[in-house]
């Protein structure tokens, strides 16, 4: 794997003519440090934040580790990337693919850092403008605008980062929680953000998840719903939050008001890598 993707030191193995490495490959974390030239690196000045993220993503999802793309995102200057970050909109697309990328390519490389899953997501598995970040950083420091991961979507973190303040949104979306995919069978599937259809993409991704992982109890009075919507609930704006949006996605009637349980989530690995751009795992 590359400099910024891998925490372990082995051998790198040859790239290809696009600049690709097959997973897993993991090299030693500091081979690169930013500045210094890499392997597969892009030139200074030409880095594209945004279509290099994409690029992590559909590297990921057929099973390889593009090398210029990481390390072109781990050289990119801070001001760089905040003239390239302009807005929420690009934001939620970038670092929606940022996790979604360096996520896969890290459990493709080694599986088993899934047995202890609390620590895989605390640890950094990407490095952007030459700051090292974890999944949980980008997850609850950028795109959900510094919240707590303990706090329902109700506590916010009084003292992030000014690298997090920098570059977080501005106003947190919950339909980003159908956007990540961090490996497990329950979440939602892999896929790519672009600022210019995200507001529709957002839109049909939380239809889709939320019409799948919904079902009603055999008497019809209890609605068995998605534990995300738990763990988030103030994300969604609580109870009443979490019926709108089943109302709004037709998951239940209008006027209608059911009991509301929250199913259990499959933390089965599933991240098979597919040849296919378009499919959705």
């Amino acid at each position: 794997m590359s400099t910024n993707l891998g925490q372990d030191g082995a051998a790198q193995s040859q790239l290809d003519a696009a600049g690709y490495r097959a997973i897993p490959v993991i090299v030693a974390p500091d081979a690169h440090p930013p500045g210094s030239p890499s392997q597969g690196a892009l030139p200074p000045g030409t880095v594209d934040a945004l279509s290099m993220a994409v690029r992590l993503v559909e590297a990921a999802r057929a099973g390889r580790m593009d090398v210029a793309a990481s390390d072109g995102l781990a050289h990119l200057s801070a001001t760089a990337l905040r003239d390239e970050l302009p807005d929420d909109a690009s934001r939620i697309a970038f670092w929606s693919n940022v996790y979604n990328g360096a996520v896969r390519a890290r459990l493709l490389a080694d599986p088993t850092r899934y047995r202890r899953r609390t620590w895989f997501f605390v640890r950094p598995v990407v490095t952007i403008a030459g700051r090292r970040l974890s999944p949980n950083a980008i997850e609850h420091g950028m795109l959900r605008r510094s919240a707590l991961l303990v706090g329902l979507g109700y506590l916010r973190n009084p003292w992030p980062s000014r690298f997090e303040r920098a570059f977080r949104v501005r106003v947190p979306d919950p339909r980003v929680h159908f956007a990540l995919d961090c490996g497990a069978r329950s979440c939602p599937p892999l896929r790519t953000w672009h600022p210019e259809t995200l507001e529709r993409d957002l839109e049909a991704a939380a239809a889709a998840y939320v019409r799948a992982e919904s079902r009603r109890s055999l008497d019809g009075r209890t609605v068995i719903v998605p534990r995300l919507l738990a763990w988030y609930r103030g994300d969604f704006g609580g109870k009443q939050g979490i019926l709108r949006l089943l109302r709004q996605h037709a998951v239940i009637d209008a006027r209608e008001t059911p009991h509301i349980r929250f199913g259990e989530y499959d933390w089965t690995l599933d991240v098979e890598p597919s040849e296919s751009p378009g499919s959705d795992r």
